[in-house]
């Protein structure tokens, strides 16, 4: 009996040693049930400017294994040029294949039944919208410009109609507003008056005027009432954009009224390819040259605020995500109020079709971490940042994230989530990487601390790190995230952060208390109240 109770002691202290260390180790491990999504971001179909219907993209996106397909379909493609100040009717436009020129309520309903037939892909509606362009030069001197067709935002997530009615755009005439160009777009009317005069007797002591002595009277009401017709058709609706495309100094207030009304209505909006430059010239004959381009912008990311996140990972060079760069400033800023976000990065294919010389959907995509397969969870991962980017490279090569966590006292936090209460015990970093296929791949794995490399290795995938940060600035907000380069491909995460507040952890809102009595402002608030603008 006594052997038997002591037996029975022992089994008993080795099953709560076991469920103790299960415990503890529960505290440190990844949360179950989540999900890595595959997405491609930035997509275009012949509902827009792409050269693939959406059931082929659907189908495709299949194949390829892809779990999320995001759409950027062109808002508006609509340019005016006019001559001022009569550019309301004086004025010459072009079209090209668009959402406004499909139909948004068409658009939205395409979008439903492909769903609807590929239930294994999720479907989720966007646009790419240039809110503003304007012009500089003539015609006449020969240096005609177009600037910033090119400047893009993501509007992701909007469901429907009327939201994207509401949208600022130069193309979207739902926008408009009444003001005194109106009026000048109202000008043509005073040709019908004149017509009207003419066409009525001036002498009440005339005979039928209509008579062939005054056979050139009619003609004359005929053609000013024409004239009028196509005037005002060209000038319609009289009512007018915002900003004019002949101000070249409105700075980033076009682009910050879209964020805001999108925000508003519930999208996600996305800085799209802020340092790629686009340049065309298209020769006139005898009438000239005429310059499109678009400048990299990558300073847009500090001059606006309250977008989600931008395009980090694309096929161009990008010094925006170099450590210690525009993205790590942002992130390390103290500046911004209790409603800011910071931004979170995406990858972003920027696909028309199989055309393209090196472009295929699943060429640059990101993981969403989600709890669900559902276009409300995506959304969520997409806001709170946690999800990381990965493009192919030399090799064709792509990589994936096995781990990418940080532990402190028990906590283990991800990607897009807070470590707080960080003032007691090292912080340890654990990083695993490796090729989707398995195979060895040259590879240089970095961990940057608040835009400081902290650790670097150089090897063939697969590659760890662990790695127990002791020089970690106490009492400091912090932000940890993932860089992988190789021949392989490319690999970028969105940052862990850290946090000296106690409290339950959460997602990347890591909000900055500003001292009683302050007003936070944006950038281009501050930056106009100085007297300056950025164009």
């Amino acid at each position: 009996m006594h052997r038997a109770g002591r037996k029975i002691v022992i089994l008993l202290f080795v099953a709560a040693t076991v469920l103790a260390e299960i415990a503890a180790g529960s505290a440190a491990a990844p949360a179950v049930g989540q999900y890595s999504l595959r997405a491609a971001i930035h997509v275009h179909s012949t509902m827009s400017t792409g050269s693939l219907s959406l059931e082929s993209l659907a189908r495709r996106a299949e194949e390829q294994q892809l779990d999320v397909l995001i759409l950027s379909e062109n808002f508006s493609l609509r340019y005016d040029y006019g001559l001022p100040p009569f550019e309301g009717f004086l004025k010459y436009h072009v079209t090209f294949p668009s959402v406004m020129e499909y139909g948004v309520q068409r658009f939205l309903d395409e979008v439903r039944a492909a769903q609807r037939r590929h239930p294994n892909l999720i479907i989720i509606p966007g646009v790419e919208v240039a809110p503003h362009y304007y012009w500089t030069g003539s015609l006449l001197h020969g240096d005609l410009t177009m600037h910033n067709a090119q400047r893009n935002l993501l509007v992701i997530g909007l469901e429907r109609a009327e939201d994207y009615e509401q949208l600022p755009s130069r193309g979207n005439s739902s926008s408009f507003v009444w003001g005194r160009q109106s009026v000048v777009n109202g000008l043509p009317l005073l040709l019908l008056a004149l017509a009207v005069w003419l066409w009525k007797p001036q002498d009440s002591r005339c005979l039928d005027w209509r008579r062939p002595a005054f056979g050139l009277r009619p003609v004359l009401v005929i053609f000013l009432v024409t004239t009028c017709i196509v005037l005002m058709m060209n000038a319609w609706p009289l009512k007018t954009p915002v900003y004019s495309s002949h101000d070249g100094h409105v700075g980033y207030r076009p682009y910050q009224a879209l964020i805001d009304r999108a925000v508003e209505r519930g999208a996600l909006v996305f800085w799209s390819m802020t340092e790629a430059r686009d340049f065309s010239r298209y020769s006139f004959g005898p009438l000239g040259t005429i310059t499109i381009k678009t400048e990299p912008h990558p300073e847009s990311l500090v001059l606006t605020r309250g977008y989600t996140g931008f395009g980090g990972l694309y096929q161009d060079a990008r010094r925006v995500i170099a450590p210690g760069g525009i993205w790590d400033q942002l992130l390390g800023s103290r500046s911004v109020d209790d409603q800011d976000l910071f931004p979170s990065l995406i990858g972003e294919v920027a696909f028309h079709g199989t055309t393209d010389a090196g472009k295929d959907l699943d060429r640059v995509y990101t993981v969403i971490q989600t709890s669900a397969r559902t276009p409300a969870s995506i959304m969520a991962g997409l806001k709170g940042g946690r999800t990381y980017a990965v493009a192919r490279g030399d090799q064709n090569i792509l990589l994936r994230l096995d781990e990418f966590r940080l532990l402190n006292n028990g906590q283990s936090v991800g990607i897009g989530e807070t470590l707080r209460g960080s003032g007691n015990g090292d912080i340890i970093v654990r990083v695993g990487v490796s090729a989707i296929d398995g195979k060895p791949y040259e590879a240089r794995l970095r961990v940057i601390r608040s835009g400081r490399i902290i650790r670097q290795i150089e090897g063939r995938t697969p590659l760890r790190i662990e790695l127990v940060d002791r020089e970690a600035q106490r009492g400091e907000r912090l932000n940890y995230r993932v860089e992988v380069v190789g021949k392989g491909g490319e690999l970028l995460t969105n940052p862990i952060y850290v946090s000296p507040m106690d409290g339950a952890n959460t997602t990347r809102s890591q909000r900055m208390t500003l001292p009683s009595g302050t007003v936070a402002r944006s950038p281009i608030a501050q930056a106009e109240s100085r007297g300056q603008t950025c164009a």
